[in-house]
This record gives structure tokens, C-alpha cells and sequence, in this order.
């Protein structure tokens, strides 16, 4: 779920790319949890998909997505208010010598995905409507 997104250009370190992979493997395992004592967390299916970290390690955007749709606005919201308790807690279990800042956005990759599915299942229809009417036809 690569691309050009988040507060670095698009060529990331290798170190950049293992903070970010241990970032992201701390911030799913703790979400799933229920580590975090918000009820609206607490109930949710989150997907951490990727982080991006820049490239002095101090700054994280984690990508997120809710099982099954959208992410809501209130869990982003939500997701912001336990980030200082969610970098303490990624800090202490990275062994990292500064725990990076983290920020969340909501990850565009799987709608853009369903998206594509889309457009190819209507070009497939398409394509059988007209074959269809070829064999119809003959």
C-alpha cells in the first residue's frame, strides 16, 4: 500500500521503513487489545494499513481504516486524543531513542481499490452484454 503519501517524499530509508513496519505492528496489536480506554476504540475493527515516518524519525502519520467501511470522524477524533497515551506505549516497546509524534489519517487505498473493482466489474458486464449480443445476433 505504498505511494506518495505522508510528510516524506516517496523514496523512504530502509530505517525509516523498519520504524514505520514496528510502528505499525505496535499500534494494530494495541488497538486490538483494547489497550486504549475509549469506548469508541473499544469497539471498533481498525486497520492500521501503514505509517510513514519522516525521515528524522520524529514524526509518524499512521493510516487507518475501519473494518468494513469508512473510517467516522470520531474515531479519528478519538484516535488523536490517545495518540500521546499510543506513543508512550509504542516508545517503551520499540526501544526507540525518541518516540515519534503520531498523527492519523484515514487510509484512501481501500477505497480507491473498491473503486477500481468497480469500474472492472462494469467494464466486465459490459464486455458480456456485447457478447452476448454478438452470439444473439448470429
Amino acid at each position: 500500500m505504498g505511494g506518495q503519501r505522508g510528510p516524506v517524499g516517496p523514496q523512504q530509508s530502509q530505517r525509516q521503513l523498519r520504524v514505520g513496519e514496528a510502528l505499525r505492528h505496535v499500534l494494530a496489536e494495541l488497538l486490538l487489545r483494547g489497550a486504549v480506554h475509549d469506548p469508541l476504540l473499544a469497539e471498533a475493527h481498525l486497520t492500521v494499513s501503514e505509517v510513514r515516518v519522516s525521515r528524522d524519525l520524529r514524526h509518524a502519520v499512521a493510516y487507518v481504516t475501519e473494518l468494513g467501511g469508512d473510517l467516522r470522524h470520531e474515531l479519528l477524533e478519538a484516535l488523536e486524543r490517545a495518540a500521546p497515551y499510543l506513543r508512550g506505549e509504542a516508545a517503551r516497546r520499540i526501544h526507540l531513542k525518541y518516540a515519534p509524534t503520531l498523527s492519523f489519517r484515514v487510509d484512501p487505498s481501500f477505497a480507491e481499490a473498491a473503486r477500481i473493482d468497480a469500474l472492472l466489474a462494469r467494464e466486465r458486464a459490459t464486455l458480456e452484454r456485447a457478447r452476448e449480443d454478438d452470439d444473439g445476433s448470429r
